[in-house]
């Protein structure tokens, strides 16, 4: 099972929280601010990272979870 992130970006507020946390895996767009998974991102090896991401964000803009 997979390593899956779910981004709200109607709730993203650009903080960069996830990003500080999980630098391999997120980052912010340039124009919008609003958080982006980078390609090939979360691998098995990003979760606690990951993890660390939804826990910081102060939004709750991030989710995560394993897929079936």
């Amino acid at each position: 099972m997979a390593l899956v992130v779910e981004v709200d970006v109607a709730v993203c507020n650009g903080y960069g929280n996830c990003a500080v946390a999980a630098p391999d895996v997120f980052d912010l767009d340039p124009d919008t601010d609003i958080v982006l998974v980078k390609p090939g991102r979360p691998t098995d090896d990003d979760e606690d990272a990951v993890l660390e991401a939804v826990a910081d964000c102060p939004v709750r803009a991030l989710k995560a979870g394993r897929s079936a």
